[in-house]
């Protein structure tokens, strides 16, 4: 399928950029062991994947004393030592020198104050024209917030840009904004297209 003329190719982080979901459990139930909770069940790590760490912790920890006690001692860790668990997807650097500069490049995440370190720690620093977490919106994805201030940075219509996403929240957040959605591994959700790899990227824009 042609997508030309994209000018904007967006990404997702977490389960797109990177394999992060070992990461994210390790930070996650460091804080729940902290507050003497057990450690996440599989459908709580899977929301956790997806949402930003206020939400997660709000839908961890029904307890408001002790979700109090975690949002403390959350602000005092280091997220430095949880980056390592975060595998890069294959192909993203060659997919990243292969776009730019005739592409720009974004990336839309639901992440918040991590995302600075992530990109200094993987090297990818500068490899983005734009970045927008949680912290730079009033509402985070599924809302499509983000999107629209990447398509009011680059002056672009929705057409003009693609989004990579690999949850329900970077789908609905694509169709809210009436940005072509690109599945990345998750045959479940409504896309323009499905891709297992994100070399594949390189053929539907002609690269």
């Amino acid at each position: 399928m042609n997508f030309r003329p994209v000018h904007v190719v967006a990404f997702d982080c977490d389960g797109v950029m990177f394999d992060s979901s070992d990461a994210n459990r390790a930070f996650y139930n460091q804080v729940l062991s902290h507050i003497g909770m057990p450690a996440m069940t599989p459908e709580q790590s899977a929301f956790a994947h997806m949402h930003t760490v206020d939400e997660s912790l709000e839908y961890l920890i029904d307890d408001p004393g002790r979700l109090a006690e975690a949002r403390q001692y959350r602000q005092r860790m280091s997220y430095h030592g949880f980056i390592r668990h975060m595998v890069i997807e294959p192909h993203l650097r060659a997919l990243l020198a292969k776009l730019r500069p005739a592409f720009k490049t974004a990336i839309a995440t639901n992440r918040t104050d991590t995302m600075d370190r992530v990109l200094e720690e993987h090297k990818l620093e500068g490899e983005f024209d734009l970045v927008v977490t949680a912290l730079d919106v009033h509402h985070p994805k599924p809302h499509p917030e983000q999107l629209q201030v990447i398509l009011d940075h680059f002056e672009i219509t929705p057409d003009r840009m693609i989004y990579i996403g690999d949850s329900d929240l970077d789908a609905r957040s694509a169709g809210a904004a009436n940005v072509p959605f690109i599945a990345y591994r998750n045959a479940s959700l409504p896309a323009r297209l499905h891709i297992q790899s994100l070399r594949q990227i390189e053929d539907i824009l002609g690269l």
